[in-house]
């Protein structure tokens, strides 16, 4: 064999990481920083395998091996041509077959030092699965209870500023978390990417010291927890926020203003509790939203549907909520958040 094979315990040894997988393919998910340089694109990828099944294997060999010579040399011409002959790379495709092996093989016969995945991303996703199932075991979570509107984000910020550990699920997610926590403009990562940057998260933390983390439902908008984490959640020591109602109230007017600017799209958001809530209740709301009653509206939706709803999940999953540290929070101005985080002892 002209290149060599890595296997993934050896990623750090290289200088740069591959992905020549379609595009597509490599947008659902890949090995944290890995730059994409695919052999077949999405388009050529289903060419070749339309003709394998219609056609013959040999006929899309052939069709293959052209289509996958012509990109790896223009890959050489436009990201590799001022590589030295140090340059040390691996390459991967979907279980280290013959997209990555065609690559392989070229950079090895210019004389680069190649190496190409054992196993391919199928064996960095195997390892992402088992990794997020024993990983939060191994974490002393604290957990920022508190209902909607408490600033739990905020403070998990500000226990950041703090020289805290904090696990941000939702800023991994892309979202707030409710019914009306998806962020204008900023589309979800898929399942496979969420899994990559929450095992990297947690591999950079120090098991020795606590994590402070946000009390989160099994999903965040479109994309679940792992099990052993949501399970290590509800296990854990708990830090609940009391926060005056009307100071929430001007929080969520403040940090979902898009959707003082998009009534339409607030009502839409709002047409999901249409399982929870009756249709008088929904029109209700719709018509408070037409008159631009905008704090009355979350002031009821925070009384008559977060609340019950929070307090029954909260009190069902976490097994040390009611032992949990109370922390009245007078504000949620990053000033006053970052007192109460100063005074939180690991």
């Amino acid at each position: 064999m002209l290149f060599k094979v890595a296997k993934l315990s050896q990623l750090a040894e290289f200088d740069e990481i591959i992905d020549v997988r379609s595009p597509a393919e490599f947008a659902e998910d890949h090995l944290p920083g890995a730059i994409n340089c695919p052999v077949l694109d999405d388009e050529e990828r289903i060419r070749v395998g339309t003709l394998y099944k219609q056609v013959s294997p040999f006929e899309a060999r052939k069709l293959g091996a052209a289509l996958v010579a012509q990109n790896i040399a223009r890959h050489l011409q436009q990201h590799f041509h001022a590589r030295p002959k140090s340059w040390k790379p691996l390459i991967y495709c979907w279980r280290g077959g013959q997209r990555s092996a065609s690559m392989a093989i070229i950079f090895s016969q210019i004389g680069w030092n190649t190496h190409q995945l054992e196993g391919g991303y199928k064996s960095y996703r195997h390892q992402v699965l088992a990794d997020l199932a024993s990983l939060p075991a191994t974490l002393r979570l604290k957990v920022i209870c508190g209902p909607t509107g408490s600033g739990k984000s905020r403070l998990l910020h500000a226990l950041q500023r703090n020289g805290k550990q904090v696990l941000d699920l939702e800023a991994l997610a892309v979202h707030r978390g409710s019914v009306l926590g998806r962020l204008p403009d900023q589309p979800q990562p898929s399942q496979k990417w969420f899994d990559s940057m929450l095992r990297l998260a947690i591999l950079q933390l120090d098991p020795a010291r606590p994590v402070f983390i946000e009390s989160e439902s099994r999903k965040i908008g479109t994309l679940s927890l792992p099990d052993s984490l949501f399970s290590r959640m509800h296990a854990s020591e708990c830090l609940s926020m009391e926060v005056a109602l009307a100071e929430r109230v001007r929080f969520l007017l403040e940090d979902y203003d898009f959707y003082l600017q998009q009534p339409d799209r607030l009502v839409t958001q709002l047409g999901f509790l249409k399982a929870v809530h009756s249709r008088e209740q929904l029109q209700q709301w719709q018509d408070m939203i037409e008159q631009g009653q905008f704090a009355s509206l979350v002031e009821q939706l925070l009384v008559q549907h977060y609340d019950p709803l929070y307090f029954r999940s909260m009190n069902r999953h976490y097994t040390h909520l009611q032992q949990s540290q109370l922390l009245t929070v007078p504000g949620l101005s990053p000033a006053l958040l970052d007192a109460v985080a100063s005074v939180i002892r690991e």
